[in-house]
């Protein structure tokens, strides 16, 4: 590491958001010098105090500029939307621009400009684009997060029960703090220019085994009931957009057909240990599915 980059701040895109919040507390916590960039004024309250903050737009190219002014580290992340594609090309070429010289980028386990999932085509223009750049990248592919389970808080702690059109198909699926704890390390540490690190938790597992971890750590019997694609879809309904539940749908016919199964070893080879399991995710969350 140079030592402008030493002295000048890594810049965490999507500070408040899932892996963003993760991988700021990361850096903090091995002392990096960061700059986390929120899209208003209010979002600072979300971030620990004497973070230094840079309030941006994703679609306002000058508001991008000035937050990656100086930084020389970036991690890239934009919040779920239509225009994630062409958002991240953007922030991708100011950063180049700007004299970033390593960008970090969260992608996606099995990214492909020919996959049939269009989360997973984006991801994979979006890589490409920046390998065209010609600076310093690292690719982190992780597979589906936990901290998803979060989203289905309400009818756990309400009902005890989670549902998604998945079967008995097996997922690695990951902890985001592993996620942000690889992201952190990257940002940190030569040695990972260049790299594309598929990240999963330790183990692929069913939906079912992550009820019997809920269940366990909750001391009450949470159950996963597997409903047909087009319940799901009814249920997101006014909820969340059109093209989004389009997107969760295909997500969820590729963990179906048991596509997103393998075993990764890059966290534990990244950090030096390794990624947490279900369980320890049921017993660190239990809080946010208590009744």
């Amino acid at each position: 590491m140079t030592m402008d980059q030493q002295t000048s701040p890594v810049l965490v895109a999507g500070a408040t958001g899932n892996t963003g919040k993760a991988v700021l507390d990361a850096l903090i916590g091995r002392g990096a010098s960061v700059r986390a960039v929120v899209r208003t004024e209010a979002d600072r309250s979300k971030l620990p105090a004497g973070v230094p903050v840079a309030v941006a737009d994703f679609d306002d190219p000058v508001s991008i500029a000035a937050a990656l002014e100086g930084a020389t580290r970036a991690y890239l992340v934009t919040p779920s939307s239509e225009r994630a594609e062409a958002q991240q090309q953007r922030f991708a070429d100011l950063a180049a621009q700007a004299g970033v010289d390593h960008l970090v980028v969260l992608s996606q386990l099995a990214a492909d400009e020919h996959s049939p999932v269009r989360f997973l085509r984006y991801h994979a223009a979006v890589e490409r684009h920046v390998r065209d750049l010609g600076i310093a990248y690292t690719f982190l592919r992780p597979n589906l997060f936990f901290q998803g389970l979060l989203a289905f808080a309400g009818p756990i702690a309400a009902r005890g029960q989670f549902y998604a059109p998945i079967g008995e198909a097996t997922v690695s699926a990951i902890d985001v703090r592993d996620i942000a704890a690889v992201a952190a390390t990257t940002l940190t540490e030569a040695g990972h220019e260049g790299a594309t690190y598929t990240l999963t938790g330790p183990a692929s597992i069913t939906h079912a085994q992550i009820a019997a971890a809920l269940t366990s750590a909750l001391g009450r019997d949470i159950t996963f009931i597997d409903v047909p694609p087009e319940t799901f879809a009814s249920t997101l309904q006014g909820i969340l957009p059109p093209w989004q539940v389009q997107g969760l749908l295909e997500d969820y016919a590729h963990y179906r057909r048991g596509e997103a199964a393998t075993v990764s070893p890059a966290v534990a080879e990244v950090t030096g240990r390794p990624p947490r399991d279900v369980s320890q995710f049921a017993r660190d969350y239990a809080p946010s599915f208590a009744s």
